[in-house]
């Protein structure tokens, strides 16, 4: 028996199958996916946010590159580890923070009793980077 299973106190309807990543739908006459098992809404949280961080990372490792185009060559021999420290260390944050994320959120989705769209993996994904884009800043001055 798995610990989802256990921890709703609804089941899934019959012939539920868990939807492949990332199972995004758009238009409203296509059937809606949900997620109704915790390691689901897991695993799709951390896939999102490790893609997102992924995305941003690398960004911003290509910033850092173009800012040395124009400088000595001496500089471009050590540049091809930026953007792989960007990436592992996007790696790590993700790994965090769409695992807190992810858990959180889905206790609070099957405590509650809801299903979640699939969509909303996507939307704390986001969320995630906001957070982490706007925790990046130093904020001066007080209220």
């Amino acid at each position: 028996m798995e610990f989802a299973s256990i921890v709703r106190r609804d089941g899934p309807p019959r012939g539920y199958t868990t939807p492949p990543f990332p199972s995004l739908r758009w238009a409203p006459s296509e059937p809606a996916w949900n997620l109704y098992y915790l390691g689901d809404i897991w695993r799709f949280t951390f896939l999102w946010t490790l893609i997102i961080y992924g995305l941003f990372h690398i960004g911003a490792a290509g910033v850092a590159l173009l800012m040395q185009v124009g400088k000595g060559k001496s500089n471009w021999k050590y540049l091809w580890m930026v953007p792989l420290s960007y990436a592992f260390i996007a790696g790590v944050e993700a790994v965090l923070a769409g695992s807190v994320v992810g858990l959180m959120v889905g206790a609070t989705y099957i405590a509650g009793n809801f299903t979640m769209s699939t969509w909303i993996p996507f939307v704390w994904g986001l969320v995630n980077v906001l957070v982490l884009l706007v925790s990046s800043f130093r904020i001066q001055g007080g209220l």
